[in-house]
């Protein structure tokens, strides 16, 4: 083997494992086990895969021909940054792929003590130090070499899985029932609103000083409100199976191509497969309902397509957890290094220097999007006469805001949970109007809930956009875990509370029981919540 090419080989190597350790936050989450990334990816597998791997590839490549052609000071100046840089990369590829926010002094201490260990041999180089530095680079580059056999690996991993997701988002055939019979007669109409990260304490019992939402105190004028519900979870891609399905979960896993979810049962401690013919719409089927979806985050029409007459899903701000944007190929190529340096000191840091966060006005554009998609989605199915047990699961009130309440119209920034509750009171207003307009509402079963309640401290206090007005609405970022939970039965006219705790984990066996007509009056639905409650 010659020496050119031996030096080749060598500088590749060492490249290939610097940029392993430097871009394992970019490609790190398309090749975890749980592959969520990809399960909740809504748009071409393209954008997915092919803008980190460029990304990977080009880095790796230009920092090859940097380690072949630098001499001198300057090669000193090259590897004094890798391997100084080295331990704080590790730190926010820890922070990316666990999803956690690292002490913001940890952050900083070993960003200067990499900028420390960066500038001081530059500063204080002899030519004397040429032999302990040749040492210090040989040692490195042998450590950089054993993460290079790990970015083979990971390499192999990201091909193998790109290939296995390349029909991701493709249509796929919906239930299609044989000789299927009319609908009955008669049969009240079943309408499943789920709000996510709606509260039960902001929307009824400590109500944000001076907002209104007269759509919700129409709705508990005239329907059971559960003000004890028990949520099934704090994760939405834990909670909407668990729901549908009536098992407890505490953690989910998907299959490489995106389209098999597993689950692990609380209480059995046991994962098993998500079963689409073990779920509340195939009881609908069963009972001769036509089932549709119109949803946010989870892939509906990925996991439900042979219980589900019409189905329509989406998640834009799935974009940003994997760092690669909507847009065109140079847009996803730049903005993940845009984001991840301006994130790179710390939330305060881009704060204090970037007053307008670039990487909030992308996160609203998408809520929005996905807002606007959901509802106008849902808006076709119910005009649907046809379709007589629908789910909604609409993106709001989660944060981050999108809507100016005091100007009624979407914005990029300034926005608060509060105001994303009184989006969510207009949107239901508007399904009220719509169903009012067709004579449908009175006649309906109306049931409004929340996957989780609104996690303050949990997720959003101490964010940079979280707000002065949601510190007072919160009272210092106290959790209430407690989700909405209502039901407004056909006909009823006077409202009910039911106070006593309700596992919303029964959200499937009430469903159950309104789509088999078992529950008829307010009375019904005390005496059966009264019941399940004894019998959980």
């Amino acid at each position: 083997m010659t020496h050119k090419l031996r030096s080749l080989l060598q500088a590749a190597g060492v490249a290939l494992g610097v940029t392993t350790i430097y871009l394992l936050w970019l490609i790190g989450p398309l090749v975890t086990p749980a592959h969520d990334a990809i399960f909740h990816w809504s748009e071409s597998p393209f954008q997915l895969f092919v803008p980190p791997i460029l990304d990977f590839c080009a880095f790796w490549l230009l920092l090859t021909v940097v380690l072949l052609l630098v001499r001198g000071r300057l090669r000193v100046a090259v590897w004094c940054g890798m391997i100084a840089l080295t331990p704080w990369m590790e730190l926010k590829n820890w922070a990316y792929l666990t999803e956690t926010d690292p002490a913001h002094l940890l952050s900083v201490g070993l960003f200067g003590i990499a900028l420390i260990a960066f500038l001081l041999p530059l500063l204080l180089w002899r030519s004397a130090y040429e032999e302990r530095f040749e040492q210090v680079v040989k040692f490195a580059s042998t450590l950089f070499l054993f993460s290079a056999i790990s970015g083979v690996v990971i390499l192999c991993e990201f091909a193998w899985f790109g290939w296995k997701a390349r029909s991701l988002n493709s249509a796929l055939p919906l239930h299609q029932a044989a000789n299927r019979q009319p609908a009955e007669a008669g049969r009240p109409r079943v309408i499943w609103i789920l709000f996510d990260e709606l509260s039960y304490e902001q929307v009824y019992e400590r109500r944000f000083p001076g907002l209104q939402l007269p759509s919700f105190d129409a709705l508990a004028a005239q329907a059971t409100v559960f003000t004890h519900a028990i949520p099934a979870g704090v994760l939405t891609g834990e909670v909407l199976p668990s729901l549908m399905n009536g098992a407890p979960v505490d953690s989910v896993r998907a299959s490489s191509d995106g389209k098999r979810l597993s689950l692990h049962n609380s209480q059995t401690r046991a994962w098993q497969r998500f079963d689409e013919h073990d779920t509340v719409f195939q009881d609908a089927l069963n009972l001769n309902y036509r089932t549709a979806v119109a949803g946010w985050y989870n892939p509906y029409c990925r996991i439900l397509p042979d219980v589900l007459d019409h189905c329509y899903w989406t998640f834009g701000s799935s974009a940003e957890n994997t760092m690669v944007p909507r847009g065109t190929l140079g847009t996803n190529l730049m903005r993940p290094w845009m984001r991840f340096f301006r994130s790179g000191l710390g939330h305060r840091f881009a704060t204090l220097v970037l007053r307008r966060s670039e990487g909030n006005e992308l996160r609203a554009k998408q809520h929005i999007f996905d807002y606007v998609a959901v509802a106008d989605a849902a808006d076709g199915m119910l005009k649907d006469d046809s379709i007589d047990f629908v789910f909604i699961h609409i993106p709001i009130p989660h944060p981050g805001g999108i809507y100016d309440r005091t100007t009624d119209e979407f914005v990029l920034r300034h926005s608060s949970y509060i105001d994303n509750l009184a989006l969510t009171d207009k949107l239901l207003g508007h399904i009220r109007s719509e169903l009012e307009q067709r004579g449908e509402w009175d006649a309906s079963t109306i049931i409004v809930m929340a996957d989780h309640s609104w996690r303050t401290k949990m997720f959003w206090e101490g964010l940079p956009d979280w707000t002065k007005e949601e510190q007072i609405a919160s009272r210092g970022g106290e959790f209430d875990d407690r989700p909405a939970y209502i039901v407004k039965l056909p006909e009823q006219q006077t409202g009910a509370r039911i106070d006593a705790p309700f596992a919303a984990l029964n959200t499937r066996k009430l469903l159950d029981a309104l789509l088999s007509q078992k529950i008829r009056s307010k009375e019904d639905l005390a005496v059966w919540a009264k019941q399940t409650t004894i019998d959980q």
